[in-house]
Formats: C-alpha cells, sequence, structure tokens
C-alpha cells in the first residue's frame, strides 16, 4: 500500500486541509492508501486543526479529526511521498535527520497548470486564504492520486 504524508509548518493549516482533502479523494476511488500529515515545527503537537481550516475542510465534504504532529525521520522510512508545502518546509525537510531527498517534493509540483510551487501560509489571514488553499491542495491532490494510481496498476 502507498503511503503519502504531507507537511507543512506547524501541522495546523496546509497540510491537514491537503490530508483531508486526499482523504476524501482516496475514499471516492476506492483507494488503499495510508495518508498523514506532519509539521517541521513543534509548537502545535497534539492540537487540533486550526478551526478556519476545520471549516472549509467541512464545508468541502472533508471533515478533519487530525491532531499535530512532528515530523521524525521514521517518516522517511514510513511514507513513499513526502509532500511539502512551500521552499521553507523543502529546505527543512530535506535537512531532517534520514531524509530521503528522492521521496520528497512540492505538493504543487504535481498540478502541471499550477506555475507557482508555493501554497502560501494562511495562518495570519483571512478565512478566504484558506479557502484559496483549499483549492490549490485539492487540483493537486488529484493528479497526485492519479499518479499513485497509474504507478500502481498491475
Amino acid at each position: 500500500m502507498p503511503a503519502v504524508l504531507f507537511v507543512c509548518l506547524g501541522n495546523i493549516c496546509r497540510s491537514p486541509i491537503a490530508e483531508g482533502i486526499f482523504r476524501k479523494l482516496t475514499a471516492e476511488a476506492g483507494a488503499d492508501i495510508h495518508i498523514d500529515s506532519a509539521g517541521t515545527g513543534h509548537w502545535h503537537i497534539g492540537e487540533p486543526s486550526d478551526p478556519r481550516a476545520r471549516r472549509v475542510g467541512e464545508a468541502n465534504g472533508c471533515p478533519m479529526n487530525h491532531r499535530a504532529r512532528q515530523l521524525t525521520s521514521a517518516d522517511f522510512a514510513r511514507f513513499d511521498y513526502v509532500l511539502v508545502m512551500d521552499s521553507a518546509n523543502m529546505r527543512d525537510v530535506l535537512a531532517w535527520p534520514g531524509s530521503r531527498k528522492e521521496k520528497v517534493s512540492y505538493l504543487l509540483q504535481w498540478d502541471e497548470e499550477n506555475d507557482d510551487l508555493e501554497v502560501p501560509d494562511p495562518y495570519y489571514g483571512e478565512l478566504g486564504d484558506f479557502d484559496m488553499v483549499f483549492d490549490l491542495c485539492y487540483s493537486a491532490c488529484a493528479k497526485l492520486l492519479e499518479a499513485i494510481q497509474n504507478s500502481h496498476l498491475d
């Protein structure tokens, strides 16, 4: 079974949104994929996702029951795909002990229609910023799922 990890800074906004979207898409497709998210920072460990992220997720049929956790070195052995949200996350993840560069990519790399690789951090923004993040992540997650399904055909 393939395994996918979404990574942002605190694991309360962007990566849980992507995780929620990917869970919905895989359930709809009947795909058997292990899915999780994590943050490079430790500030929010154990906390639920940002209320605005949960609100946007629920409004789009992607409820989030996630509790924030920090990335671990073991994640690089456990997950086949480690998807980061921005260049700071990329730098931090690639510098992480045990990092496996061949598994790490920007989430938005999977959406060839998007010219930018950065999913902006909505933490200091408004609800509309979370909607924008949802839309960016949704398109990329759909393309990622398609690529994973195509690569695991018998």
